[in-house]
């Protein structure tokens, strides 16, 4: 295993080696999640405080900073222990009080000696029209005034941390800093005006003004690029070992799919074609696939994943389609299979639920290669499942499966090549961070006959007036989904509001018109309910968000979400998604509880505006940063340090082409920019890279 390089020893030594951290603050900075002086350079102060000189406190308003010299008046103890010891004093232009709380008078004297000039720095406050202050941060002599930095940054902060510890920590770490050979390309950093990369830590821990703590300074847009770099390279080496390996060659003859496209009603969009180029040509490369296929809701990712699997089928092998649920896996059966038949292709399906000799009898068929596609869950990774010729492997709602599951499918098949789906639409800059070693392929357009779907918002006191209207268009054979509302995020809270809603509205709606699904039922009793609704059974189903991603139900033309304010932007978008797919024309009501918070009504007129769930997704970015947008603790998207993806969203795609253009130049990283790149991985703690560097 390679091993850290000396230059950078100092910055991963132990806290307790910086002056004035022991044990304990040690600890207490751990919970920051810092552990090492590394750590500290990279916790830069997120505000900052005006301390520059003035000359009298009536220069700044009420609640504001002051820096100002004085003459100390006269010391006034307060007349019993509780009270409060004021000292008067005068700047150039006005006399003040300095108010001390639980104060000792002795110390005080010694700070403040009457009759003596001193600079004291704090908050002006106004009480009973005099103006004073509290326990200033300052208190010095004139020759030591510039101690008080004109402008002070301010740092997150922890119990048992105090702002002084981290700023003595910070200033240390800095003296150690060790000066590291370039790794940014000299033209971009030219460009740029990037600084170098010792001298932009000490500008972002020394901002001399606001702008200096805008993601937008030359300091931290370039702290931040490294941080990308970083990523980006470990995504990149891992995307040059997945080349690395052997894949197959298949090519497809078009027979299959030729087939297909007489059988289809309609013509595929121009954006599904370009897909299905795409991963045939990556198919047909003779190098391992790794590709994203990205759509929005109803964009057609089915289509294009039946014509990618039939190349494989074309070209004498075998293909699988992953879904996280059964739900999904039924549904992709039920829109692969009409598909299939028409082609003569065997499409069979394997979950959890198939036991004893059904079971052996499909694993027969597949390892026999009598089986051409194969639909499942999880149940695909059980070591029984062996396949005849696996050469292309589909796993719907990547989200849900880690990078180590997609690579175990892709083993299955000697070589067989992935193919990701998502019906999520992420930010290009969030795509990047956590697809980046994969190539992407975009869905943008709706298929012909998609009818647009109207958004409205309705406040909840006129849910009886929603009720009569469901009546209506339920006795005109129309069906609909009552999406219940998120209860304080505990789903017994969640069931208990489900359940009052379905009574009321099987009271309203007749008891064998509404049927309700929900995320803590058996999944028997689910499956019963979900198919009563697809059959027409039921015409109004009652849900919790279990039916946010897949469900397809054509009839379906009406969608309500009770307190839809509780919703996130990109929850919302899946969840309307269910409607529109059929004739009728389609209806979403978002039903909110007045008064509505800032953010509540930007969601709920983000929805109402429009249908792109790219914009949607962009909007998401904005309004909740990175981490929530993907639900960062399952979603392996990296914690960046400095890096803000909201505001710095152009950097990743850089950082993105310049890693992979080092790599194609430098594939092991020995020349000198590559040997100063191998010290960025490691001074960014990517391990996982500097093992493939080795390895490799």
């Amino acid at each position: 295993m390679a091993t850290r390089p000396e230059i950078l020893f100092p910055l991963f030594a132990e806290l307790e080696t910086l002056g004035g951290i022991g044990e304990k603050t040690a600890k207490a900075l751990e919970t920051l999640g810092i552990e090492r002086p590394r750590d500290l350079l990279f916790w830069l102060p997120h505000a900052g405080v005006d301390r520059m000189f003035r000359a009298s406190i009536t220069e700044v308003q009420p609640g504001d900073m002051a820096t100002v010299e004085i003459d100390v008046v006269q010391h006034r103890p307060g007349r019993t222990k509780t009270a409060p010891y004021r000292v008067e004093v005068r700047d150039a232009l006005t006399a003040f009080e300095l108010v001390f709380f639980h104060a000792n008078g002795v110390w005080l004297g010694k700070q403040l000696p009457e009759g003596e000039k001193r600079v004291i720095s704090g908050k002006v406050e106004s009480f009973d029209g005099k103006l004073q202050i509290v326990h200033p941060d300052y208190i010095v002599s004139p020759k030591d005034a510039a101690s008080i930095p004109d402008f002070e940054p301010v740092y997150r902060l922890t119990a048992g941390v105090t702002g002084r510890v981290i700023a003595k920590g910070v200033g240390e770490v800095l003296t150690r800093l060790p000066v590291l050979k370039e790794w940014i390309d000299p033209e971009l950093k030219t460009r740029e005006r990037w600084p170098d990369w010792h001298m932009a830590l000490r500008a972002a821990h020394a901002p001399e003004g606001a702008d200096d703590l805008s993601p937008q300074s030359p300091a931290r847009r370039r702290l931040a690029y490294d941080e990308f770099f970083a990523h980006q390279l470990t995504l990149a080496l891992a995307r040059a070992k997945v080349r690395r390996s052997k894949g197959r060659v298949s090519v497809g003859t078009g027979d299959l799919q030729a087939k297909v496209l007489a059988a289809l009603p309609y013509v595929p969009t121009s954006a599904q074609t370009r897909a299905v180029e795409e991963i045939s040509a990556d198919l047909a490369s003779g190098l391992r696939m790794n590709r994203l296929l990205q759509g929005d809701v109803g964009s057609g990712k089915t289509l294009v994943a039946l014509l990618s699997l039939l190349v494989a089928v074309e070209a004498g092998g075998q293909g699988v389609m992953m879904a996280p649920t059964e739900i999904l896996a039924r549904q992709h059966l039920e829109g692969l299979r009409p598909l299939a038949d028409a082609a003569g292709v065997v499409v069979e399906i394997l979950t959890g639920r198939d036991k004893g000799g059904e079971r052996r009898a499909k694993l027969e068929a597949l390892a026999k290669g009598d089986i051409h596609i194969l639909v499942g869950t999880h149940a695909v990774f059980q070591k029984d499942v062996e396949f005849h010729d696996l050469r292309l492997a589909i796993v719907d709602e990547q989200h849900r499966f880690g990078v180590s599951q997609r690579m175990e499918l892709g083993a299955k098949g000697q070589a067989a090549d992935v193919l990701v789906m998502t019906a999520t639409p992420i930010p290009r800059s969030l795509a990047l961070a956590q697809y980046g070693d994969m190539d992407v392929s975009v869905l943008d357009e709706k298929p012909p006959g998609r009818k647009p779907i109207k958004t409205v918002l309705v406040s909840s006191g006129r849910i009886d007036e929603v009720v009569e209207r469901l009546r209506r268009v339920m006795t005109d054979g129309a069906q609909a989904y009552w999406v219940c509302p998120l209860v304080e995020e505990s789903e017994v809270m969640d069931l208990t509001a489900a359940e009052e809603r379905f009574k009321h509205l099987r009271a309203a709606l007749g008891e064998d018109a509404v049927g309700m699904v929900h995320g803590q039922m058996p999944p028997a009793e689910k499956d019963a309910a979900m198919a009563d609704f697809v059959a027409g059974k039921t015409k109004l189903l009652v849900a919790t968000t279990v039916i946010e991603v897949g469900v397809d139900v054509p009839n379906a033309s009406i969608m309500v979400i009770e307190r839809a304010e509780h919703f996130g932007l990109a929850q919302l978008h899946q969840l309307r998604g269910r409607v529109g797919r059929g004739q009728a024309a389609s209806t979403c009501l978002l039903m909110y509880q007045p008064p509505l918070t800032e953010g509540g009504e930007k969601r709920l007129a983000v929805m109402r505006d429009t249908e792109d769930g790219f914009v949607i997704s962009e909007a998401d970015l904005e309004m909740r940063g990175a981490g929530d947008v993907l639900g960062t603790a399952q979603s392996g998207l990296p914690r960046f340090w400095v890096g803000d993806l909201e505001h710095q969203a152009g950097l990743m795609a850089v950082a993105q082409k310049d890693a992979r253009l080092l790599l194609q130049q430098d594939p092991d990283l020995t020349t000198p920019r590559g040997h100063a790149a191998r010290v960025l991985l490691w001074l960014m703690r990517q391990d996982e890279a500097i093992r493939l560097i080795s390895v490799g």
